[in-house]
Formats: C-alpha cells, sequence, structure tokens
C-alpha cells in the first residue's frame, strides 16, 4: 500500500516537471522578424501616401509615408497575407513569408477602383433654353450634371459667336452655373459644355442656341449717375403712337465703372463721341451706336476750361472731325485722333467752355466763353477762315449761361439763362431759362415752358427736325436729381412731357 503512494506521488512530479519543462523551452524559443515594403499607382507607378496596411494572421497596423514606403518590425515569424487599402483604389493582397532575424519585402501596385473609372454624364444644359430670342447681353448660363464619385468636376463652357465664328472658352470649377457679360447685340451664339473628371475622357454635351436682343433705335442720349460715376443710355421716351412716355427703352451704353458724360452722336459717322475722365484729365472719346468698339480720340491736349460737366465739344458735319475747347484755345481734331490743330483763340483770354458748328457751312461756329469763376458768358459765332467774330448773341448779362447751339440753316441760336443773375462761388443756378434767339431780326425770346419758380431748364438741344426741344429740368436746390423734358415749339402742347427720370445732359441727332 505504501508502494503504490509513492509510485502514484512520484508519478505526479513527473508529469509538472514535463509540463514545466515543456513551457519553459516555448518562451525561450519564440522568434521575430520584420516586413518592410511599398506603394505605389499602376496608372503612373506615382508612391501612394496613407495606405493603410494590415495582416493576417493580425499584427500591427501602419500607414505608408509620403514615398509610399512602410514597414512592419519585430513581428512574429509566420506566412502572411499582407493587406494594401486606400480610399479610390482596389484593396490589394501579397503574401509574405517573415523568418527569424531578417526582413521579408512586398511590393503593392494600386489599381484606380472601378467606381472612380465611371465616367460623369454629359451635362444637360438648362438657361437659356435652346432657341430664346432677345436675351440681354449678360446671359446666365446653368447646366445640370450628374453626381460624379469624383472628388474634382471641371466644366468647360464654350460659346460661339455665329455670325463672326469668334469662340469664347471658360473654364467652371465644380459650379455648374456661368456668367458672361457684353456679349454682341443682335447675334445668335452657340453654347456647349464639357465635362472632365481628370480621369475619364471628357464628355459634351449636346449644342444649344440663343440670339441677344437687337440694338434698339432709340433717338435720345442722356446721362444718369450710378455709383457715383456718370453713365451714357440711350432711351426712346415714346410709344409707337407717339404718344410720351416716361423712361422708355433704356440702354446703357457705357460701362458704369468710368465716368463717361456728354454724349454727342453723329449720324454720318455712325458714331457718339462723349466725354470720359482720364486721370485728372478729361478726353474725348468715340463708341459705335451699341457702346462697343471705344476709342479715345484726344491724348496730348484734353478738354478743359471751366468746371468738367460745363464743357461741351461738337462734331463737324460729316462726322470727319472733332471741335472742342482748351482753356482759350479751341482745337480741331480727327475722329481717329489724328490732326490735331488750333483754330482760334480768344483775345481777351476767356475760357470757351461750349462750342457748336452749323451744318450746312462750317466756316461758322458757334461759341460759349466765361471767365475763370464761370461768368461775365458770351454766345457768339465766328468765322474760321477770318477768325473773326460775327454775331453777338449774349453778353453782359450777369448770371450763368449755356446749352448753346445753332439751327442748320444758321437763323436760330438756342441756349439758357439764369433769369436771376446770381453770381456766387458754388455757381448754383436759380432761375435758368430757355431763349431762341432770331439772327435776322436780332432778338431774344424766352421759351414759354411750363417751368415753375424755384426749377431750372438747361442744356437745350433742337429735335433733328428742329420742331422741338428736348432739355435738363431740376430744382434749384443742392443736390435736386433732374429730369429730361420735351417742349414742342410751336404751342401745340401747353404742357412739357417728362422723357427720362433722373437724367440730364440730352442729345438728339
Amino acid at each position: 500500500m505504501k508502494i503504490n503512494n509513492f509510485i502514484y506521488r512520484f508519478s505526479i512530479l513527473l508529469v509538472f516537471v514535463f509540463i514545466v519543462s515543456c513551457s519553459e523551452d516555448t518562451i525561450d524559443e519564440e522568434q521575430t522578424g520584420g516586413l518592410t515594403g511599398t506603394v505605389i499607382s499602376s496608372e503612373d507607378n506615382m508612391p501612394l501616401f496613407n495606405v493603410k496596411i494590415t495582416t493576417n494572421p493580425s499584427s500591427s497596423t501602419v500607414f505608408t509615408d509620403e514615398n509610399g514606403s512602410f514597414s512592419l518590425l519585430n513581428i512574429t515569424i509566420d506566412n502572411y497575407s499582407v493587406m494594401a487599402e486606400l480610399e479610390g483604389f482596389d484593396t490589394a493582397f501579397e503574401g509574405a513569408a517573415v523568418i527569424s532575424d531578417e526582413i521579408a519585402t512586398v511590393a503593392f501596385e494600386l489599381d484606380r477602383s472601378s467606381e472612380v473609372n465611371d465616367p460623369p454624364s454629359a451635362p444637360v444644359l438648362v438657361s437659356p433654353i435652346d432657341g430664346t430670342d432677345d436675351i440681354e447681353t449678360e446671359v446666365e448660363f446653368v447646366w445640370n450634371s450628374s453626381i460624379s464619385n469624383s472628388e474634382s468636376l471641371t466644366y468647360d463652357l464654350e460659346l460661339r459667336n455665329a455670325f463672326t465664328n469668334e469662340i469664347q472658352n471658360f473654364t467652371v470649377e465644380q459650379d455648374t452655373t456661368f456668367t458672361v457679360s457684353d456679349l454682341n447685340l443682335g447675334a445668335t451664339y452657340f453654347w456647349q459644355v464639357t465635362v472632365d473628371d481628370g480621369v475619364n475622357s471628357p464628355v459634351s454635351s449636346i449644342i444649344s442656341e440663343f440670339s441677344t436682343l437687337s440694338f434698339p433705335s432709340n433717338p435720345f442720349l442722356f446721362v444718369k449717375k450710378e455709383g457715383g460715376n456718370s453713365v451714357i443710355f440711350s432711351g426712346a421716351g415714346a410709344d409707337d403712337e407717339g404718344n410720351s412716355q416716361v423712361d422708355v427703352n433704356l440702354f446703357q451704353l457705357t460701362d458704369s465703372a468710368t465716368n463717361s458724360f456728354r454724349p454727342r452722336r453723329n449720324n454720318e459717322a455712325q458714331r457718339i463721341a462723349f466725354l470720359r475722365t482720364v486721370g485728372g484729365d478729361t478726353h474725348i472719346f468715340t463708341m459705335d451706336l451699341t457702346g462697343e468698339n471705344v476709342q479715345q480720340v484726344t491724348s496730348t491736349i484734353p478738354v478743359s476750361g471751366f468746371r468738367q460737366d460745363e464743357l461741351d465739344f461738337t462734331w463737324s458735319p460729316n462726322g470727319d472731325r472733332i471741335i472742342y475747347p482748351f482753356f482759350n484755345t479751341l482745337y480741331s481734331i480727327n475722329s481717329d485722333g489724328t490732326g490735331l490743330t488750333s483754330i482760334f483763340q480768344t483775345t481777351d483770354g476767356s475760357f470757351i467752355s461750349e462750342v457748336d458748328i452749323q451744318e450746312f457751312n462750317e466756316d461758322v461756329i458757334l461759341l460759349k466763353t466765361n471767365n475763370v469763376t464761370g461768368y461775365d458768358a458770351r454766345i457768339f459765332t465766328i468765322r474760321v477762315s477770318t477768325g473773326l467774330e460775327e454775331t453777338v448773341v449774349l453778353e453782359g448779362f450777369p448770371g450763368a449761361a449755356g446749352g448753346a447751339q445753332i439751327s442748320a440753316n444758321g437763323d436760330s441760336i438756342l441756349y439758357s439763362r439764369d433769369t436771376s443773375g446770381s453770381e456766387n462761388s458754388q455757381y448754383r443756378i436759380f432761375s435758368s431759362r430757355m431763349f431762341m434767339y432770331d439772327v435776322v431780326n436780332d432778338v431774344s425770346q424766352m421759351l414759354a415752358t411750363d417751368v415753375v419758380t424755384g426749377e431750372n431748364d438747361l442744356d437745350p438741344r433742337f429735335s433733328p427736325s428742329e420742331g422741338d426741344i428736348i432739355f435738363t429740368r431740376v430744382d434749384s436746390n443742392t443736390g435736386a436729381i433732374p429730369s429730361i423734358f420735351l417742349f414742342e415749339l410751336g404751342g401745340n402742347n401747353p404742357d412739357d412731357d417728362q422723357l427720362f427720370t433722373a437724367s440730364e445732359m440730352p442729345d438728339w441727332e
């Protein structure tokens, strides 16, 4: 019985020693190695950054650096399946055998995933609708595009003028709207949008068509204030039945970013001349009747004298020359900017502020002069060939005067004068009225407009038939907003018709 207990206890001890011995051998024999690798794109062999690297059996998770490299060190020796994952690419696997105290190497070439490779569908053109007519010259283009899993879509808007074949291309990032300004009037345009996801071949929309509005044949030119600048407009002022209306068919001709004023149209030249501020000077420019093809005429000698807004100039009747003042000297310049010539100079040093030319006799020019304060005004005609004065229309009256224009055959001269006779440092006008001077009878007559006390009638201009007058009416208080009115000569209409609000410096050619 004692022998059996001894044998039993000895057996238990042998089992314990064997277990401990085996356990110690396993710990002592655990061995490690390493694994390194690189990941590149199969498209261009460029290294891929931030690729997630994991293994099976599991070890540490690491990410590739900017060189596409990664490393797993001190991992248990084994046969591993290594996985590389990056959004937008197909997941890849590579096998690697890690042995004791050695570094195994793997290399991945990742393909872009099939989802990213799906091209976007063709854009759908929304606005302007195909076949639309009479669109303004500033157009907002709108299109729809399919949702793409590409992170970046680029659109190319191609716009072609059907008449000139001029093609404009605009690149739009991500957005599906784009505005184009300054399109030609009366033109037909074709437009198309192409989308590019940077991976697949670009995809284009259908081609759509639209037409801009035709240039309105407005008879009137005038100036409005916008954002501190003077801007030139044209307008109609009456409906098809000849009834007077206010602010009809307004069309902006010059940019609001420039200070442009005193428009003068010449039908022979089919151009509009106007004044524009350039730096600290005032120069003459011309443009098409549509406001396009702007050209500067004067350069070395600007238009100068008393007060920028009191200066005026004139075309020659056939539109080949422009005549303008520079202090006490009158200049003639060709409409293309060549041929600058001095043609008259005041003998007393007075400033020339306004000039007009007789349509049927270019040798006769009407001038308005004044002193440095704007007063001591004189209106008279000169004969260019002799340099002599011929007809004195106004002199010796106190107060402001201006708006001088001579009729086509030279028998009538239109002007305005402040009947209050006020002369002040602000050149403020209190009671300006329009007058017609009869050259043959040497007499001036005040026109019977419906102007009232506290209002001024300024800048009168003959209609092309000389049967009506267009002019500016404004209250005499500082900062008053002017309007443009029509006065019918002959007295058939007792009321003056308002044509344009918040407007001044009218022209009617």
